[in-house]
C-alpha cells in the first residue's frame, strides 16, 4: 500500500511540473518555442500548402481513438504537430490565398496571443477577469461608437454600467447573428413571458401564430441557425430576392411582410447585409431601416464582413444606414486582422440586452459587471484584448488605408478581368469581393446571342470547367480562389459558378494577382478542360 502512495505521490509531482516553469527548464521551453516560431514563421513559403496529400493520408496520423497512457516529453509532441500538423496546414497568410475571408495577421498578434493564453481570464466574471472586464467593455464601446457615433455623455452612462452592456463579444459571426436575434425575439414576446411560458406560450399571449425573420436571398447560413435554435423555424425565414446587383428588393420585402401580417405571422426582424459573404453586396440599409419601423420590428445588419469599411472616410457611405440599425455584428478575425474567435453584435440601445440577460448566484449576480449575464456563450477568453490591440497599434488611419487597398486591389483586379478575353467577371465589386470565371471570347460572344435553353446548356459546361480549373489550381497550392454559384442576370438569371475571390491580404500584390489567372489560363489548356469547350462549340453551333 505504501509503495502504491508513494508511486501516486511522485505521479502527481509529474503532473505539477507540467503546470510550473521551474529555472532548469527555461532553456528548453525556449528552445522549444524557438523552434516552433521558426516553423511557423517560413512555414509552407508562399504556397497554399507544404505538399500536397490526400485527406485519407493526413487522418492516418490522427486516426487512433485510444488516450495515451503514458505522457508524451513536450519536444516529442512538438515534434509530431510540426510534421502533422503544422506542414498540412493551409497557409492562410500567402499572398496568393484570397479565395476566402482570413487573411494574414499583424506581427504584434502572436505575442500578445500567448498573454491571452497565460493569462487564462474567464470573461464570464469579473472574479475570473477583473482588467480584462473593463477593457471588453471599452472595446465594445468603441466599435458602438464607429457604427452609432453617440456623444461622450451616452459612454459616460452605458460602457461600464453595471445592469447594462453595448453589445456581447461572441466566438464569431453566427454566435452574434443569433445572440441579436435572440435579443429581439425575447424583446418582442416579454423576457418573462419567454421564461415563464415558452415559446408558445408567449406568442398565444401576444395573439400571434408564429413569427418570420425576412433577409436577402444572399444571407448568411447562420441566420438558419438562429430560427432553428430560436423555435421561428426555417421556413420562417423567408429568403427574399435580389435585384442585378444583388440587393435585396425592399419593394418585395414589403409585399411579403404585409402578406405575413395578415396570416397572423408577427414579423421579428429585417436582416439587412453590409456585405453579403458570396457577392460582397450591401442592401439598400436606409429603405430597410424605413420599412422596420412601418412594420415595428427589430432591424439587425450582419456586417460581419462589411463592418470594417466604416473606418474608411471615402467608402463608409457604402454602409449608409448602418447607424439606424438596432443591432450590428461585426467579425474581428475578418478586416480587424485579428486570430479566429472574435466576434461581436453591438445594440443601438443598450437596454435592449437586457431582454437576454441571465443570473447565476454562485457567477453572475445581478447588479455585478459581469459580461456572462448578457451573453450566450459562457467561460470566454480575452479576445477583446487582441482586438483592442489592433485599435491602438493599427488605430483608425491604419484601418482605414487597409480598406482602401483592399478596394483599389479588388477594382483593379476587376479591371484585369474585363480586359482579358479569356475571362468573364460576373460579380461586380462593391466591397471587396468579385466573382468571375474562365470563358473565351468566343463563348461570350454565342452566349449573348443563345436562347435560355441553349445557354443553360453551355453554363452548365462552363460550371463544370470552374469546378474544375477550381479544384486544380487548389491542389497544386500555388494560389488559391473558391467557388460560389451566383444567379448571372445577363444569362436570362440563370445559377452558375463562379470563381470567387476575396482581398483583404495586405501581402498579395497586383502581380500575384495577375498570377493567378496565369495560372487559370494554363489550366485552361489541360484535356479535359478542351473537352468542355469542345462541347461548348457544338452546343453554340
Amino acid at each position: 500500500m505504501a509503495d502504491i502512495k508513494g508511486q501516486a505521490e511522485a505521479n502527481l509531482y509529474s503532473l505539477q511540473r507540467i503546470f510550473t516553469i521551474p529555472e532548469s527548464s527555461g532553456a528548453t521551453l525556449a528552445q522549444i518555442d524557438a523552434e516552433i516560431s521558426t516553423n511557423l514563421d517560413g512555414f509552407l513559403s508562399e504556397r497554399i500548402v507544404a505538399s500536397e496529400k490526400d485527406l485519407t493520408e493526413i487522418e492516418s496520423a490522427f486516426s487512433s481513438p485510444h488516450i495515451p497512457d503514458q505522457p508524451f516529453y513536450v519536444s516529442g509532441y512538438t515534434d509530431f504537430i510540426l510534421n502533422h500538423l503544422v506542414a498540412q496546414s493551409v497557409h492562410t497568410a500567402a499572398p496568393g490565398f484570397i479565395g476566402h475571408m482570413t487573411s494574414a495577421l499583424p506581427y504584434f498578434m502572436l505575442p500578445l496571443s500567448k498573454i491571452v493564453t497565460a493569462l487564462n481570464q474567464n470573461l464570464v466574471k469579473v472574479e475570473t477577469s477583473k482588467a480584462f472586464t473593463p477593457l471588453e467593455r471599452q472595446v465594445l464601446g468603441m466599435l458602438h461608437g464607429l457604427i452609432y457615433n453617440a456623444d461622450d455623455v451616452f459612454y459616460e452612462q452605458w460602457m461600464h454600467n453595471s445592469n447594462h452592456a453595448l453589445g456581447a463579444f461572441c466566438s464569431g459571426g453566427t454566435v452574434a447573428n443569433i445572440t441579436a436575434l435572440w435579443a429581439a425575439r425575447n424583446h418582442l414576446l416579454g423576457e418573462q413571458a419567454v421564461a415563464r411560458q415558452g415559446l408558445y406560450g408567449a406568442m398565444a399571449e401576444k395573439g400571434i401564430k408564429g413569427m418570420a425573420i425576412l433577409v436577402s436571398k444572399r444571407g448568411h447560413y447562420s441566420l438558419a441557425k438562429a430560427a432553428d435554435l430560436l423555435g421561428i423555424g426555417r421556413d420562417n425565414l423567408i429568403a427574399i430576392d435580389t435585384d442585378d446587383n444583388y440587393r435585396v428588393k425592399v419593394d418585395e420585402m414589403r409585399i411579403k411582410a404585409e402578406e405575413l401580417q395578415q396570416q397572423g405571422i408577427a414579423i421579428l426582424g429585417i436582416v439587412g447585409l453590409g456585405g453579403a459573404t458570396e457577392t460582397g453586396s450591401v442592401d439598400d440599409l436606409q429603405a430597410l431601416s424605413a420599412l422596420s419601423k412601418d412594420i415595428g420590428c427589430h432591424f439587425h445588419v450582419d456586417a460581419a464582413w462589411g463592418g470594417a469599411t466604416l473606418f474608411s472616410n471615402k467608402h463608409r457611405n457604402r454602409l449608409k444606414g448602418i447607424e439606424l440599425a438596432d443591432s450590428v455584428t461585426i467579425d474581428a478575425h475578418k478586416q480587424f486582422y485579428v486570430p479566429m474567435g472574435a466576434g461581436m453584435v453591438l445594440f443601438k440601445d443598450p437596454e435592449q440586452l437586457s431582454s437576454i440577460e441571465h443570473h447565476a448566484e454562485y457567477i453572475i449576480r445581478e447588479g455585478s459587471k459581469d459580461l456572462g449575464s448578457h451573453t450566450l456563450e459562457g467561460s470566454r477568453p480575452g479576445m477583446a484584448l487582441l482586438v483592442h490591440a489592433g485599435l491602438n497599434i493599427i488605430g483608425r488611419k491604419g484601418y482605414e488605408l487597409l480598406i482602401d487597398q483592399g478596394m483599389d486591389k479588388i477594382h483593379y483586379f476587376a479591371g484585369m478581368i474585363k480586359w482579358h478575353k479569356d475571362f468573364e467577371l460576373v460579380v461586380e465589386p462593391e466591397l471587396n469581393i468579385l466573382g468571375y470565371r474562365y470563358a473565351p471570347e468566343w463563348v461570350q460572344a454565342g452566349l449573348a446571342q443563345a436562347s435560355a435553353e441553349v445557354a443553360e446548356k453551355v453554363n452548365v459546361c462552363l460550371d463544370r470547367m470552374t469546378q474544375l480549373i477550381q479544384k486544380t489550381q487548389r491542389s497544386d497550392g500555388k494560389t488559391f480562389v473558391s467557388r460560389t454559384r451566383v444567379d448571372a442576370p445577363n444569362y436570362y438569371h440563370q445559377v452558375i459558378t463562379v470563381f470567387r475571390v476575396v482581398l483583404a491580404n495586405p501581402l498579395t500584390s497586383q502581380k500575384v494577382l495577375g498570377s493567378v489567372l496565369d495560372e487559370q489560363q494554363e489550366l485552361a489548356k489541360h484535356k479535359d478542360i478542351q473537352d468542355i469547350l469542345a462541347e461548348i462549340k457544338q452546343h453554340l453551333g
